[in-house]
């Protein structure tokens, strides 16, 4: 059985930093996309980044430059550092993961976390 879990979200000034984490049981990283997802009230779940089971990585126009997604394969564990955070930033970010191919929609995904906050105030 699958399971994800995410921590890390909190609140911070623009500018700040945070560091997403997403535990994942029963994937097997190396047949499988790991990827970020945010949602903003009232607004669709978007793309952030992405990680293929080989470890070419793929990035939203908005957060290139500034996030960095990578994992351990050893813990089980995808990362998601947040640097030079904007008050757009805020949102509910996901962790999601499929088989094999990434793709930037949500809607290939079979598995979900269950979201942690991430507030950035000006």
């Amino acid at each position: 059985q699958v399971q994800l879990q995410e921590s890390g979200g909190g609140s911070v000034q623009a500018g700040g930093s945070l560091r997403l984490s997403c535990v994942a049981s029963g994937i097997t990283y190396t047949s499988h996309c790991m990827a970020w997802f945010r949602q903003a009230p009232g607004k669709e779940r978007e793309f952030v980044s992405n990680i293929e089971s080989g470890g070419i990585t793929g990035y939203s126009d908005s957060v290139k430059g500034r996030f960095t997604i990578s994992r351990d394969i050893a813990k089980k564990t995808l990362y998601l550092q947040m640097n030079s955070l904007k008050p757009e930033d805020t949102a509910m970010y996901y962790c999601a993961a499929r088989g094999w191919f990434c793709y930037a929609v949500p809607s290939p995904y079979s598995y979900w976390g269950q979201g942690t906050q991430v507030t950035v105030s000006s």
